[in-house]
């Protein structure tokens, strides 16, 4: 069994949520798994024996004006495979975590330790972020530089390639699903309790950046509530939602729509929803779309990013252009005709089974091990 340091974010995006599963999965499996990052991961909720957190702490001395992080997480890095003799480690997101494993590598290399890292690529971190100039040449470099790159859907690899000159190999390992915990749980008192029995609840979840058109939720459920009895759920919170607030009670929709927050029982929320809306401008995954199909839910999306990788129109749900929160409306009452619900409600599952916990996470299994083999006969 392996000792696997993993770099992660530890809050409520889609990268933290992908490295906090994996390592409770790969824990499950037998490996020793050494959380490293600034604050425990948020669904990181429950003791395991194999993992362990270790936080990356720092003083912001007044010589700095903004804390030096990533020269902190590169001595953590040090520190740990020292004393806990790692055998690799796993970045998610490319920054800083993949120029701090790089410093940290170096640096071990002076102490005779030789460790390979692994960074997988989640998505802003190269299709918004990664692709600003003051942090271009480092992000370019840190591919470049790491033993092995994936990313979590072919459009994410097609972009990379698009906007950094790198001939890394990178290797798509998608997001996957634990049915353990996302799967359809009977709570029909719940629903009662948050909706009368006519009404169709339709749910949106993210963490309301302006990628996530979170306007876009509020235009289409207007529109949908013209021709159906509905609320909307809003789960989530970020630098949006006041305004989104504000622009449900423009469209005379906000006595219909909850702000609910963060929810870490996001699974019992999507069983007792109907519909699933996700209009992002950007999508590398589209990993919530997916933990909905895994309820039951049926979803309208943009065909941003990786989700034509998993929504087929028709079928599982439906796509629209980015903005056309009018078609998406259209789509949404299509879907929530009682003749299609259950049809369309089947097939979300079936697709989603194909993403299962244990269909993906060997594969980073295969990767571990073959990294390894390879940086120790080089």
């Amino acid at each position: 069994m392996l000792k696997i340091g993993i770099v992660c974010y530890p809050t409520y995006g889609g990268s933290g949520v992908v490295a906090t599963e994996l390592g409770k999965a790969l824990a499950d499996k037998g490996h020793q798994i050494h959380f490293i990052t600034y604050n425990e991961p948020f669904r990181l909720d429950q003791f395991h024996p194999n993992i362990n957190y270790h936080e990356v702490s720092f003083q912001n001395y007044a010589l700095f004006e903004y804390p030096p992080y990533e020269t902190a997480l590169a001595s953590r890095m040090v520190e740990i495979v020292l004393n806990e003799s790692l055998d690799i480690i796993h970045v998610h997101y490319a920054i800083p975590h993949a120029s701090a494993a790089y410093i940290a590598q170096q640096i071990l290399i002076t102490k005779g330790i030789h460790i390979p890292f692994i960074t997988t690529l989640h998505g802003t971190d190269i299709t918004l972020v990664g692709k600003d100039k003051s942090f271009l040449p480092v992000v370019a470099f840190s591919i470049e530089a790491s033993n092995a790159v994936t990313a979590v859907s072919h459009a994410l690899k097609k972009e990379t390639y698009d906007h950094f000159s790198t001939q890394k190999e990178i290797e798509v390992i998608p997001n996957f699903i634990d049915f353990d915990r996302f799967s359809f749980q009977d709570k029909s008192h719940f629903r009662k309790a948050i909706a009368q029995d006519h009404q169709k609840i339709i749910i949106h979840i993210s963490n309301f950046r302006k990628v996530k058109r979170v306007d876009d939720v509020m235009r289409l459920f207007a529109i949908l509530r013209q021709e159906i009895d509905a609320i909307l759920l809003m789960v989530g919170d970020g630098p949006d939602r006041t305004q989104t607030e504000e622009l449900a009670k423009c469209l005379n929709i906000n006595n219909y729509v909850k702000f609910l927050g963060k929810q870490k029982a996001v699974e019992e929320l999507l069983s007792v929803s109907d519909l699933f809306v996700m209009p992002s401008q950007t999508e590398s995954f589209g990993l919530a779309a997916l933990e909905a199909m895994a309820c039951r839910v049926p979803v309208v999306t943009s065909n941003s990013g990786g989700l034509p990788e998993i929504v087929e129109n028709g079928v599982n749900g439906y796509m629209t252009e980015v903005g056309d929160y009018e078609s998406m409306a259209k789509f949404g009452l299509e879907i929530l005709k009682d003749k299609n619900h259950d049809k369309f409600r089947e097939s979300a599952y079936l697709t989603a089974k194909k993403y299962s916990i244990e269909a993906i996470v060997p594969q980073y299994e295969t990767l571990y091990h073959s990294v390894i083999h390879n940086f120790k006969t080089r």
